[in-house]
C-alpha cells in the first residue's frame, strides 16, 4: 500500500532561530506589527510504499531520525494519510 506522508521539521524551541528573526524584523519594517514570532522551518513530502500505516509512519520516522532533522537542532512531526 502507498502512504502519503508529511515530515515537519522545526528548529527546537530553545534555540534561536535567525532566519525567523530576520523574517520578523522585516514584517515589522512592513509595518505589520501584530505578528509576535516567526519561526522558520520545512515541510518534507515522502510516498512510503509499506503494508501498514504504522510502518510507513516508522520507515519516515528512521528517515527523519537519520537524515532529515537534525536533533541536536531539530524536532520533527510525522503525519500519515
Amino acid at each position: 500500500m502507498n502512504f502519503s506522508i508529511q515530515v515537519k521539521v522545526m528548529p527546537l524551541k530553545e534555540l534561536l532561530d535567525p532566519q525567523g528573526k530576520a523574517v520578523m524584523g522585516g514584517l515589522q519594517n512592513l509595518g505589520i506589527q501584530t505578528i509576535q514570532d516567526v519561526r522558520i522551518g520545512k515541510t518534507i513530502q515522502l510516498q512510503v510504499n509499506a503494508a501498514t500505516a504504522e510502518e510507513a509512519k516508522q520507515i519516515a520516522e528512521d528517515a527523519s531520525k537519520k537524515l532529515l532533522a537534525n536533533p541536536v537542532m531539530e524536532y520533527f512531526e510525522i503525519t500519515v494519510s
